[in-house]
């Protein structure tokens, strides 16, 4: 007698269950949190947008919120110091290997100092421009690398004007005024830097995206896998069919 629908059975068993199911339904959460992050890409990558569109913040005294600042354009009046100044060593433009100048600026009218990256050079010679001056570029807060070789703030009181990476309390530890919770990013066209070729922050929702198909995918291959084990033919007078 021929097979029909109804000799078709769910019979679900442990193995498959656990080497199968369970990690399908894994795969399908990992492939959620992707969109998710995705989501999360394309929501900075449009604040950014708005943030750069905006008409340039003033930056005065007051000291700004850095996270609702970053990565806005922003102008800053005042005289640079070349006392302070530092060189940020192993950046690199066009192959080959320089330094950062970062020099901080007076603000007019306050004890209150904001630094101020003008740009690569490949030697640590910079001059730094006397009189009053306007500063236009985009606002930054800049981090350490991923492997920070020191024993905290108080190390850069050793570095001289050479470091090997910025941060602000780094700098803080080595100075007694104020300072503002942002660095600026000199805009290319200002006078008084050098060469400026600031990478711009572009969060990418597509590799994520990628990631969330490669999940699911493999979701979707370990259920089915999962239910062809798992769904035997019988007949109400007979064993399992093979």
């Amino acid at each position: 007698m021929p097979l029909g629908i109804d000799d078709w059975h769910f019979r679900p068993r442990w193995v498959p269950f656990l080497l199968l199911f369970v990690p399908a339904c894994v795969c399908a959460g990992l492939g959620v949190w992707q969109l998710d992050r995705a989501a999360q890409k394309r929501e900075l990558a449009d604040e950014l947008a708005a943030r750069s569109a905006a008409e340039p913040l003033a930056i005065g005294d007051a000291a700004v919120d850095a996270g609702a600042v970053r990565h806005r354009r922003v102008t800053a009046w005042g005289r640079f110091e070349a006392e302070g100044q530092i060189f940020i060593e192993s950046r690199r433009h066009a192959g080959r290997t320089g330094f950062h100048v970062v020099t901080p600026l007076r603000i007019d009218g306050s004890e209150r100092r904001i630094l101020v990256n003008r740009g690569w050079v490949a030697t640590m010679a910079a001059e730094v421009p006397a009189g009053p001056v306007t500063v236009a570029g985009v606002a930054d807060v800049p981090s350490p690398p991923a492997l920070a070789l020191h024993a905290g703030d108080d190390a850069a009181r050793t570095w001289g004007d050479r470091w090997p990476y910025l941060t602000l309390p780094l700098y803080a530890a080595t100075v007694t005024y104020p300072l503002q919770t942002i660095t600026v990013l000199q805009d290319p066209a200002d006078p008084h830097g050098f060469v400026r070729d600031w990478p711009r922050e572009l969060p990418k929702e597509g590799m994520h995206l990628g990631y969330a198909v490669q999940w699911f995918a493999f979701a979707l291959i370990g259920l089915g896998v999962f239910l062809r084990l798992s769904v035997v033919r019988e007949r109400a007078d007979a064993g399992p069919v093979a």
